[in-house]
């Protein structure tokens, strides 16, 4: 079980169902990766990694964790770097693709896949207010 190449993803934990669940935020540079994870922090969850994150498969499962370089912090845009209630690794369950343009109301379900495992995948716009909501929502269909 040792961490893999980063992927360029900013990810949070929440503790659901007596186990910790990972969400892998993907998207470009100034896309609402960290803005999105800052709302779902202050909303309980968890930082696992912010802008890189590491990740592997065990046992059928993908799991992440921070570069020790990174590990803690999280940048808030107009701040600077600030440090972060931390989950140190999870077992990620769900990925969300930062998208600009509108989503699909009632989208085919997809998937992309991490070290060969698939991970249902989410297209979502970060910037609504409900975006913390769909998150929180499509983590409890799965």
């Amino acid at each position: 079980m040792t961490p893999g190449q980063p992927v360029h993803a900013t990810t949070v934990a929440v503790r659901r169902r007596g186990a910790w669940q990972g969400v892998m935020i993907l998207g470009a540079s100034g896309a609402g990766k960290s803005d999105l994870a800052l709302r779902l922090i202050g909303r309980g969850w968890r930082l696992v990694s912010d802008d890189y994150t590491q990740v592997w498969a065990s046992d059928g499962a993908l799991h992440a964790s921070a570069p020790a370089s990174i590990a803690g912090r999280i940048e808030v845009r107009g701040l600077g770097i600030v440090a972060a209630r931390t989950r140190p690794v999870c077992r990620v369950a769900l990925v969300v693709a930062c998208v600009a343009e509108g989503v699909e109301r009632l989208p085919e379900p997809q998937t992309r896949a991490f070290a060969g495992v698939n991970l249902p995948l989410l297209a979502l716009d970060p910037r609504p207010a409900s975006a913390v909501d769909v998150v929180a929502a499509a983590l409890e269909t799965l």
